[in-house]
């Protein structure tokens, strides 16, 4: 944010926060280049690939769920619950 401000040179905000000048320079680029997909909707390719990594967590929900019952039957004698 700084180096968009134009407060401060390159070299200066380079030796301030202790990154190399090409650093500063590669965030500047980035920030400006995607700074436009921030107000972008949503591909509806996106939302498919949330709902694919939602099944997919879900089973690995499920997954757990039987090896942390498992687990408690198997400790109930040596935790009393």
């Amino acid at each position: 944010m700084e180096a968009l401000k134009g407060e401060e040179t390159v070299g200066e905000l380079a030796s301030r926060f202790g990154v190399h000048p090409s650093m500063i320079h590669q965030w500047k680029r980035a920030l400006l280049e995607g700074a436009s997909g921030v107000f972008e909707r949503r591909s509806r390719k996106a939302s498919e690939v949330d709902e694919e990594q939602v099944k997919d967590l879900h089973a690995k929900i499920r997954e757990l769920a039987v090896a942390n019952d498992f687990l408690a039957r198997k400790l109930k004698p040596w935790t009393g619950k």
